[in-house]
């Protein structure tokens, strides 16, 4: 990982999602705390680069709204930016609540970045213990966003600085008291980024201390990630985008495949949700840009 290339990319997807918070209607997922962690200085560099980007992106649309900064700025945002990690954080969240009726008690984010989820639930406090792994120079980078906002770290929120995709340890997170209590996991936005011996490992790792019944919601692409060109080229663009930023996309997978990447690990599929059940469930009727991404799944495995 590139130096800052980890703060870089929790700013950007948490713009994404400040960004849909003040702008979109009807909200598919509503980060209200997203654009506290982000200065008005950051806010502009973002949209200036995304804006001066749209030639990369979509030539025609350069044409057509060549005086308008804030409709280029909406287009590549909800076309290109939001949709996936918006209705996956959604569809993440409807999961782990329902859990909780069941008895959840442990949640560890995975790749974490400027995830809010605690300080949108203070009510949780008390019935949830909250782990977030990500890499050191990210949960630094957190920690100074999180001061700045005058945002108080709450009791139940734990900071595990851990390269989980180089080696997965347990000793971390027990030191920060993780116990064998029944868990929820969430890996978002991180499978592509991992070979597909990467991902079993971690899977695996994930699942050797945890009852039955504690589980895991992930995205992850399918087999025509490096094929599919998407809607305006937004698939090829996003496999681009990811390396020239030095951290290329690494794998995709068949539904069967996957199916036989949990099995070691004791883990079922209860519910898997395909790119147009996806576009059903959260884009259905709107009049904007937003629609469910190609190639890209959601899936939830629970622990038999």
């Amino acid at each position: 990982m590139k130096k800052d290339q980890s703060s870089i990319t929790s700013l950007i997807s948490a713009f994404g999602r400040a960004y849909h918070s003040q702008f979109d209607s009807p909200k598919i997922f509503d980060d209200y705390i997203a654009k506290e962690l982000i200065s008005k200085k950051e806010f502009n560099d973002i949209k200036e680069n995304m804006v001066q980007g749209i030639q990369f992106f979509n030539k025609d649309i350069a044409q057509k709204f060549k005086e308008d900064t804030e409709e280029i700025l909406k287009w590549i945002t909800q076309i290109q930016l939001s949709p996936t990690p918006l209705a996956r954080a959604a569809y993440c969240e409807k999961i782990l609540l329902h859990e909780m009726t069941l008895g959840l008690k442990q949640y560890v984010i995975l790749g974490a970045g400027l995830d809010t989820f605690c300080f949108r639930h203070p009510e949780l406090k008390n019935t949830l213990e909250i782990f977030e792994i990500d890499h050191p120079a990210t949960q630094k980078f957190k920690k100074k966003k999180l001061d700045e906002a005058n945002l108080t770290i709450p009791s139940n929120l734990h900071f595990v600085p851990m390269d989980f995709a180089q080696k997965f340890t347990y000793q971390s997170l027990i030191d920060e008291g993780f116990d064998n209590k029944k868990t929820f996991f969430s890996l978002l936005g991180v499978s592509y980024y991992l070979t597909k011996e990467e991902m079993s490992s971690l899977i695996d790792h994930l699942f050797t201390k945890v009852p039955s019944g504690s589980s895991i919601v992930f995205d992850y692409a399918d087999e025509n990630l490096f094929k599919e060109k998407g809607i305006s080229n937004r698939v090829e663009n996003m496999v681009k985008m990811a390396s020239a930023s030095g951290e290329p996309m690494k794998s995709c997978f068949s539904y069967f495949e996957m199916e036989k990447m949990l099995e070691p690990s004791g883990l079922l599929i209860y519910e898997h949700l395909s790119s147009a059940q996806i576009h059903e469930l959260y884009f259905e009727n709107r009049s904007d840009y937003l629609s469910a991404f190609e190639t890209i799944h959601y899936l939830h495995a629970v622990k038999k």
